[in-house]
């Protein structure tokens, strides 16, 4: 049994994708053991209750410097025992230390195809603004390893969506959402706890 942790800072639409995935059989040989938030009174802590799943946060602002806040994720971490962490909205960056002592063990969610619209400064909304912006005809998601990069990390999925005239950031983000990354993250949790990766 994959035991996952699930980092988030936001409204959890990636968490309830993969909760819903692991409830209804897709999502096999995997236990969601743990929910950890960098943010108090968010959306996703909600959904991992009402999924009776453990959950906490971690917030920078309640520690005096970063190498504390780095200590104590990786604490809360370490207090799950897990086989693997996924970033589901983590507007975090990932200490050195979580990454040495879990190196293979992180993957990510990104909301374009990487290499484009990727690296520092492209999250959220900015990377949908910045497809737009760009004219490009064809966007999706990509699940990837972490390493000490920036969406470095070797590719694991990939999943095409069409843009499309009229396009907002906000529309492309939420069709992006729901055509891939809201498939393809649970499929490649379920990858690896069948030893398909």
């Amino acid at each position: 049994m994959l035991k996952v942790v699930v980092l988030v800072s936001g409204g959890g639409t990636n968490l309830q994708a993969i909760i819903d995935k692991v409830q209804d059989g897709t999502v096999t040989n995997t236990e969601i053991v743990g929910v950890i938030s960098n943010n108090y009174g968010v959306k996703s802590l909600e959904r991992a209750e009402k999924a009776g799943i453990d959950n906490k946060v971690v917030a920078p602002k309640d520690y005096p410097d970063r190498a504390s806040f780095n200590k104590a994720l990786l604490a809360a971490l370490d207090s799950y025992d897990p086989d693997l962490i996924v970033l589901a909205g983590f507007l975090v960056v990932i200490p050195e230390i979580v990454i040495q002592k879990y190196e293979g063990k992180i993957i990510n969610i990104h909301p374009s195809l990487i290499p484009s619209f990727c690296g520092t400064g492209y999250y959220g909304l900015r990377v949908h603004e910045a497809a737009l912006a760009r004219g490009v005809k064809v966007s999706g998601a990509t699940v990837h390893f972490v390493d000490a990069g920036t969406d470095t990390g070797p590719i694991i999925l990939q999943k095409a969506v069409n843009v499309l005239p009229g396009d907002t950031p906000e529309i492309l983000q939420r069709r992006i959402m729901e055509e891939a990354e809201w498939v393809i993250l649970p499929q490649a949790i379920d990858m690896i706890a069948n030893n398909k990766i």
